[in-house]
């Protein structure tokens, strides 16, 4: 399906509006799985032209993602990456596990952003932060865009290496590799046979499901602030 490239419109908006010099994106991947860190990237990118084929990173094929983020590792003027745990979800929740994987990000940067362009519709950082939200701006915005890609291909690895990083191939059967931790049928299959790994996120309502396993959740918030939290959890983005 055809799609406008991503631009720097909003980055120099701000420039423009706010003063700022250094202006990061910064995009998020594995808030809706079941399983797995969430991971934000960081990535300044100052107002040079990207390299060709740069969108959001669920729009690209997995081996061009590979490909694109090598290339952007490279071209970016800097970028950083920071996740959240699955224990840190369960104790804080999704918004503040996000922001803390996001400002572990920023603070990784050699230099501190003077606004952040951050994607979607929610402001998760907040003070002290100068954000400017945007919503798809990892299909609209140069730099949220490299940042989707470089977290996207960050944390597909991680979960593949999860996979296989087991000598005995004792998280094999969740087929972390191919799914990144979101409920694929095969993943559903492996959590009703052997239960969750110590990966996975257990304040999660897919549990209640799971009656061999449901003694297993942590309770944090009321069922109401859980939903809300969770939000987008059932959905698929591999």
């Amino acid at each position: 399906m055809p799609y406008e490239p991503p631009t720097h419109t909003v980055e120099r908006s701000l420039r423009a509006t706010t003063g700022a010099r250094i202006v990061a994106g910064v995009d998020e991947v594995g808030r809706g799985a079941w399983a797995g860190p969430v991971t934000v990237c960081a990535a300044v990118t100052g107002l040079r032209r990207p390299p060709e084929g740069l969108t959001d990173s669920k729009l690209i094929t997995p081996r061009r993602r590979a490909t694109l983020a090598v290339e952007l590792e490279q071209w970016v003027t800097a970028y950083a990456l920071g996740d959240a745990s699955p224990e840190e979800i369960d104790d804080l929740g999704m918004t503040a596990a996000l922001r803390l994987a996001a400002v572990r990000a920023l603070e990784g940067l050699p230099v501190r952003p003077d606004a952040v362009i951050l994607d979607g519709k929610h402001d998760y950082l907040g003070s002290p932060w100068q954000v400017r939200t945007v919503i798809k701006g990892d299909q609209s915005c140069i730099a949220v865009a490299a940042a989707s890609v470089l977290a996207k291909v960050r944390r597909d690895t991680l979960m593949a290496e999860l996979e296989a990083g087991t000598g005995a191939g004792e998280y094999a059967p969740y087929a972390f590799g191919a799914n990144a931790g979101y409920p694929s049928p095969v993943h559903r299959a492996a959590l009703e046979e052997l239960g969750p790994t110590p990966h996975h996120r257990l304040s999660w309502s897919y549990l209640d499901a799971l009656p061999r396993w449901r003694h297993l959740k942590k309770v944090r918030l009321s069922v109401e602030a859980a939903a809300l939290e969770s939000g987008g959890q059932l959905g698929f983005d591999f």
